[in-house]
């Protein structure tokens, strides 16, 4: 009985880790349906370190999303060779601010506009909006909004587009239903989102593309080549950078 249990034991372990594998391979190897999203891409920062953006090109990305500032003073110090590289190596560019709760939404909105150059075509502006690595503070509802306006309104007048909001799940649920209505890039790794109300899902976060050494978020966008042209189309209400 006891050489049995010990067999029950070793089979159970054995079929776990077989789940664990195949979960695993799962996931690094998910990829969604390229008929129905045929345009990828990928958002990066600092954190990508040395990027060969040709060599990304390459390998099927279409576009790229550039941190560029986050709070009311911080730049990625990489952000400004990421953008020309990008953009030279033909991809549809855009950048990112991630949004702290400590500081006001005006001083924010003067950090993004300050740094993204608008002289050239770029993707509508993303707000980041997520408790990971923010600061402690959690506004309410009706706080976040606030300050959210306050930076949505400047940049939304500087860039002359609609700004995308990037919302985690965790943030999502505490301010579900809450946030400014604005289009949604949702982020759902590995499954399929549940309904089509986004522009962007982001299905991976430690997706591997050629030109970059390390993890990076994969992409895709709804909509076909035509929907990230017009996207990616100059503003004419847009000014240029002083």
């Amino acid at each position: 009985m006891k050489n049995r249990i010990v067999l029950w034991g070793a089979a159970g372990l054995l079929v776990a880790g077989l789940v664990l594998a195949g979960g695993y391979t799962y996931f690094q190897t998910f990829s969604p349906d390229r008929g129905k999203y045929p345009v990828r891409g990928i958002d990066v920062s600092h954190h990508q370190r040395q990027i060969d953006w040709r060599r990304v090109a390459a390998d099927d990305v279409a576009f790229a999303v550039i941190k560029a500032t986050e709070g009311g003073d911080h730049v990625d110090d990489a952000f400004a060779a990421n953008l020309h590289a990008a953009r030279a190596a033909g991809l549809a560019v855009g950048a990112y601010h991630f949004f702290t709760f400590c500081r006001p939404g005006a001083d924010q909105a003067r950090n993004f506009i300050s740094v993204v150059p608008r002289d050239q075509p770029l993707l509508p502006p993303v707000v980041d909006i997520e408790f990971g690595g923010n600061c402690p503070q959690r506004p309410t509802p009706e706080q976040l909004n606030a300050e959210l306006s306050a930076f949505l309104s400047p940049v939304e007048a500087a860039f002359g587009k609609t700004a995308i909001l990037y919302v985690t799940d965790e943030a999502a649920q505490a301010y579900a239903g809450q946030l400014a209505s604005r289009p949604r890039w949702l982020r759902s790794l590995a499954l399929r989102p549940g309904h089509d109300n986004w522009i962007y899902w982001q299905y991976h976060n430690r997706g591997r593309v050629d030109g970059i050494s390390g993890d990076v978020d994969l992409n895709v966008l709804q909509g076909g080549p035509a929907t990230l042209a017009a996207l990616f189309a100059a503003a004419p209400e847009a000014t240029a950078s002083d």
